[in-house]
């Protein structure tokens, strides 16, 4: 068996569910997983810290030694960064732990999103071994916690250390490489009206029957705004909306005071910097929509968009499937936002990920590994040109 299989197989018996919403086990949170992979990195020599996002639940970080250029010119700094939560196991078909292995798949939560990628990672570091020091880039390993609902892991580090030249978080796209992907915007529209008894409903204002509207101007008006021609991208297409719950009323034979609405609308660069929360309460205010836009703190994920031009993009999109963009959100996006030139590649294809029978091909697992090796030893053979030493700039 490939050092990679047997390694994924041990990262997804290790439950570390993302606590958020139902989790469907009473084993949530990333300690474990981020204590297993922090110990495999220091057997590869790697000093290792765990910094505690959210209670019991670190990023850990892996950074290894580097040794001169033989230029004597500053080596750029490069991040490895998957993430260590998973979804709910909820309503799986499978034992989400049980790491199965049949038909050439393995089997379990996590194997495709992202702890296939990880093993990948972690065995190709494991693959160069003694020689990770002399390669043409100084290496930090990072696994991030809560990737899959608010991305505290990635913003806490971003916060903290922008100083990285690029960084390949891992992500399931078959190894092509996502340069773009849109932002994310998550909000509640509310409507209040007045209850009465249902046997006179003239006495009572009636909330949902106020929505109705809304929802239909949404549709028929806000989503050809944001679909205009002036924010289409090339790569990612039109921006998206959709209407995800609705909730109103409170018994049947009660006239409703309140109803809600929740918005999932994914957004390309154009929309980020026209500015997609003022987008929408101008809309609102504009069609005298009986609306109030209910926002969460940190609702709005900002789009990525690394020029395909960075050097690393490049030499990365010739090792694997060549570039891509993708319309869902991954923690690229927050460091591209502090200024880290960023992108989400590794093997494992989307299409399996939070499935009831999540699963990844083994052959898939060795490409990855093979692909972020050819990445790594490439930036040796390049050696610390100066055009992968460049001072970053903020990309968002």
């Amino acid at each position: 068996m490939h050092p990679v299989i047997s390694l994924c197989r041990e990262l997804v018996s290790i439950p570390s569910v993302n606590p958020d919403g139902d989790p469907g086990t009473p084993h949530t949170g990333e300690k474990a997983c981020a204590g297993f992979a922090g110990a495999f990195l220091e057997n590869l020599g790697a000093k290792v810290t765990y910094q505690e996002v959210l209670p019991g639940r670190p990023n850990v970080i892996g950074r290894f030694p580097t040794n001169p250029a033989p230029d004597g010119k500053r080596k750029p700094r490069l991040l490895l960064a998957p993430h260590t939560d998973t979804v709910s196991v909820a309503g799986m078909t499978i034992d989400p732990f049980a790491a199965e292995i049949r038909g050439g798949r393995l089997y379990g939560r996590g194997a495709c999103d992202t702890k296939g990628t990880m093993a990948a990672m972690l065995t190709a570091l494991q693959e160069i071994g003694s020689r990770i020091p002399d390669l043409g880039a100084e290496i930090t390993f990072v696994g991030f916690m809560g990737e899959e609902t608010g991305q505290w892991g990635s913003r806490d580090f971003a916060a903290r250390e922008p100083d990285y030249d690029f960084a390949l978080i891992g992500e399931p796209t078959e190894c092509a490489v996502v340069h773009t992907h849109k932002g994310s915007y998550w909000c509640s529209l509310s409507t209040t009206g007045k209850a009465a008894h249902g046997a006179r409903p003239e006495l009572g204002e009636n909330a949902i029957l106020k929505m109705q509207p809304v929802i239909s101007a949404l549709y028929q008006d806000f989503l050809p705004l944001l679909t205009a021609t002036e924010f289409r991208h090339p790569v990612l297409g039109d921006s998206t909306l959709n209407l995800g719950t609705i909730r109103g009323g409170s018994r049947t034979n009660i006239v409703p005071d309140h109803c809600s609405i929740q918005l999932d609308i994914r957004f390309t660069p154009a929309v980020h910097r026209h500015g997609i929360a003022r987008m929408l309460q101008d809309f609102l205010t504009a069609h005298r929509l009986p609306a109030t836009i209910l926002t969460e703190k940190d609702a709005i994920c900002a789009p990525l968009d690394t020029p395909a031009d960075n050097p690393f993009v490049q030499q990365l999109a010739a090792c694997g499937q060549g570039l891509t963009g993708a319309p869902w959100f991954c923690d690229a996006a927050w460091l591209a936002a502090a200024g880290i030139p960023a992108v989400a590649a590794g093997p494992g294809s989307i299409a399996q990920a939070h499935t009831a029978d999540e699963w990844v091909s083994l052959d898939e697992l060795e490409r990855g590994v093979k692909f972020y090796r050819d990445f790594l030893e490439g930036i040796q053979a390049a050696g610390a040109r100066p055009d992968l030493a460049e001072p970053h700039r903020k990309l968002i």
